[in-house]
């Protein structure tokens, strides 16, 4: 599983994207976005395909190539594309009754390890919220035996709104909508509590800014949005990020991508 060296980036370009299916996505100008971001590391969540369609996809872009699909066709998957080669990767988290639905990459990279996660939504009329909690705890785990080597980015739509700032209608939302109950917003703040910081807010921390919003009732034209989409990294690694953003311009999926850019 370790792959060749690479050589340490003096600042490298993050994003990470939702596609809501990277082949319906790259049929509504993802390749072209991909392009104009000009990141060195994208993380996609969602992909909805094997690891040969999102080859297909993404081939010829000047990326080495990372995906994992879940057992289940069509369903959840990820990918990371780096233009530099990763000194190591490692698929899921260890854990099999997570790892069969493709919801995790790490690439490591010399000052640190990406993690690129989809996490699970608890569903219509909250039913997977037992499941979405014990991903949280095992998720968490992982994390911190990651850091025990070096430090981690963690990034993806992690599927909660973690403050009213973060959803256009919090209270009529809280504790009946999947990503905005209190066991999932305790979820994050345990990630928090545990030494990872929330790029965008510890830069931007007045700033209302989505990054999803439903296919219904014109609601990206509305900014009826919720911020789902989020870069954690360890506390030593903060006075390296130089910045973090939400493109709400880049279309192509009901999400947006996020990024940060650190060296």
């Amino acid at each position: 599983m370790v792959l060749a060296s690479c050589k340490k980036l003096s600042l490298m370009k993050l994003i990470s994207f939702n596609v809501n299916g990277i082949r319906a996505s790259a049929k509504k100008g993802l390749l072209e976005s991909i392009e104009k971001m000009d990141a060195d590391v994208i993380g996609f969540q969602e992909t909805k395909a094997t690891e040969e369609q999102v080859r297909e996809v993404l081939f010829g872009l000047g990326y080495h190539i990372y995906a994992f699909s879940a057992e289940k066709k069509g369903y959840s998957g990820t990918a990371i594309i780096s233009k530099t080669e990763p000194l190591s990767y490692q698929y899921g988290i260890g854990v099999p009754e997570h790892d069969n639905q493709g919801r995790a990459i790490t690439c490591e990279f010399e000052d640190f390890y990406l993690l690129n996660v989809y996490v699970p939504n608890s569903g219509n009329e909250l039913v997977r919220l037992p499941y979405r909690k014990t991903w949280d705890t095992a998720l968490l785990n992982y994390i911190k035996g990651l850091e025990k080597k070096k430090p981690v980015v963690y990034c993806g739509d992690m599927n909660v709104a973690h403050t009213p700032m973060d959803i256009k209608n919090a209270a009529a939302n809280y504790n009946k909508t999947s990503g905005y109950t209190q066991d999932e917003i305790d979820g994050m703040d345990d990630y928090l509590n545990s030494g990872l910081v929330d790029t965008f807010r510890a830069l931007h921390p007045d700033e209302v800014k989505y990054s999803w919003w439903s296919y219904r009732a014109n609601a990206r034209e509305n900014n009826v949005g919720w911020r789902l989409d989020y870069f954690l990294v360890s506390e030593g690694l903060m006075p390296k990020v130089k910045a973090s953003f939400i493109l709400n311009e880049v279309h192509g999926s009901d999400h947006c991508p996020v990024g940060i850019e650190i060296g």
